[in-house]
């Protein structure tokens, strides 16, 4: 596994739609390995291949989700209520967070719900801005896994933003493009440009 460089805004490769995998190599096995390595090198919570200067249709995504998104007890358990009358729960009932890595070969959203929302997005590509960007709040993802194998993803929230930022770059769409303002992390008192959206507000 090799960590690859991330493309940067002045690539045209980011603003090329990427082409259709028509066959599983070894050379696809060993872009993937890399692409992992090089998204938790970044570190980032997705990539897709364009930014490593491949311009096929793959993304890679890892979600990690928080305590309160599953079931049963957080990570660290609460205290006993006053008085002590309340047990801690046993180590065994302490659930620890999954994480999931997605690896998603021409993946496609086929379905996105009506309910939208704004979120603030980086990009590893776009090293120092962020913005807030508006996205569907659920979406079903459908793909092929590193072996060819067809799979269907049903996110939503955090991770269904992951997907659409993820699978916008492999038709040459960045979140500057979609974002209703965008600032530079280093400056939160004035104002910066990029170049084609204007002047953008800091918070």
């Amino acid at each position: 596994m090799t960590v690859r460089p991330i493309l940067t805004l002045e690539n045209p490769i980011l603003r090329t739609r990427a082409a259709r995998v028509r066959s599983f190599t070894p050379e696809l096995q060993t872009l993937v390995a890399d692409m992992v390595e090089t998204m938790h090198s970044a570190p980032g919570v997705g990539l897709a291949a364009p930014q490593i200067g491949v311009s096929q249709r793959v993304i890679v995504v890892e979600f990690t989700e928080e305590p309160e998104d599953e079931p049963g007890p957080a990570m660290t358990p609460p205290p006993a209520s006053v008085g002590g009358t309340k047990p801690l729960p046993k180590p065994s009932d302490v659930k620890p967070r999954r994480t999931h890595l997605y690896v998603v070969v021409n993946p496609g959203i086929v379905r996105r719900s009506p309910e939208t929302s704004l979120g603030n997005e980086g990009c590893l590509s776009i090293p120092g801005f962020f913005g807030e960007v508006e996205r569907a709040e659920r979406v079903t993802v459908r793909g092929l896994n590193r072996r060819g194998d067809p799979f269907q993803v049903n996110a939503e929230g955090w991770l269904a933003r992951i997907f659409q930022h993820g699978i916008d770059h492999l038709d040459g769409v960045l979140f500057i493009d979609r974002a209703k303002d965008v600032w530079r992390v280093e400056d939160e008192t004035g104002e910066e440009e990029i170049e084609g959206r204007g002047p953008s507000h800091t918070v």
